[in-house]
Parts: C-alpha cells; sequence; structure tokens
C-alpha cells in the first residue's frame, strides 16, 4: 500500500486530500493557508511529516480548452518548489471543473453555498487523488515505486 498526498492549488488556501492505492480514494485534510498563491509551508511541511506520502499530487488548472492558465504556471511552479524542497515525486493532474463539482456536491448533500465551512477545496483535492488513481490504475505500481535512477533527478512530470 502506499499514500498518495493531492493538493487543489489556490490564491487564498490549498485545499489537500490524503488517499490509498489499496482502497483507491481519497479523503479530505485541512485546508492550508495561502497568501497569493504562496502556501504556509510549515503546514505543508507538517502534513508530508504525517502522512509520508510515496507522491504528491499536484492539481492543474488547465483553461477548458485544455491551454495551460497562468493559475497553471503557478500549480506548477508550487510542484517544483515541493520536489526541490522535500525531494518527492510530484506529478500534475488535470483539475478541470474538480472545484465546480466540489461545490456542487456541497449544494446537494447540505443545501447551502457555504463552501468555506464545508473546505471546498479540501474536496476538489479528494477527486484530484482518486482521478489520478484511477487514471493510472493499470500501472499505479511504476509511478509509486519507481526504479531509482543514476544522476539527475527528473520527478516531476509536466
Amino acid at each position: 500500500m502506499a499514500t498518495v498526498v493531492g493538493f487543489d492549488f489556490g490564491l487564498k488556501r490549498f485545499g489537500a486530500a490524503v488517499g490509498q492505492s489499496v482502497s483507491m480514494t481519497a479523503s479530505p485534510l485541512k485546508e492550508i493557508p495561502a497568501q497569493d498563491g504562496i502556501p504556509r509551508w510549515e503546514a505543508i511541511e507538517a502534513l508530508l511529516e504525517e502522512w509520508k506520502p510515496a507522491l504528491v499530487i499536484v492539481g492543474e488548472p488547465l483553461n477548458m480548452d485544455g491551454s495551460v492558465s497562468e493559475m497553471a504556471l503557478r500549480a506548477r511552479k508550487f510542484a517544483r518548489r515541493l520536489h526541490g524542497r522535500y525531494n518527492l515525486r510530484v506529478e500534475m493532474a488535470d483539475e478541470r471543473l474538480t472545484s465546480s463539482e466540489a461545490k456542487s456536491m456541497v449544494r446537494e448533500r447540505y443545501g447551502q453555498r457555504n463552501f468555506g465551512r464545508y473546505a471546498v477545496d479540501s474536496i476538489a483535492a479528494v477527486f484530484i487523488v482518486e482521478s489520478w488513481l484511477e487514471t493510472h490504475a493499470d500501472n499505479l505500481d511504476a509511478f509509486l515505486h519507481p526504479p531509482r535512477k543514476q544522476g539527475k533527478s527528473d520527478d516531476i512530470i509536466d
């Protein structure tokens, strides 16, 4: 069994979720405050220390036509920093519509629009992790336990 942690990048807060490879499911974690897309790194570090993931998945907010948005560039920068600071494997995952899906779920389940109260960003992170796990189900072991390479590290896959 391998643990993965996922992030829904945001300017004011990051959603976070933890998933595992056996059940292919994820659970929301406490959202991480951010200022202009810069997270509280001590909160990120505490989360990574607690869960010790084999892989980190960062949602990539592409435009609906698949082109790269400004937010996608910022999410990629966050992914590179995660890799650089903590020497973790980081994968990007298309997150189009995950926030809308999370908001819709909160409205249906709770009949409210108080998205802050229901950690909609962490619910979006759950969708990101579960979607990534499902997409890579056939070769999950290769992603979570890759052979170690000699020399230069290229663990971030864009």
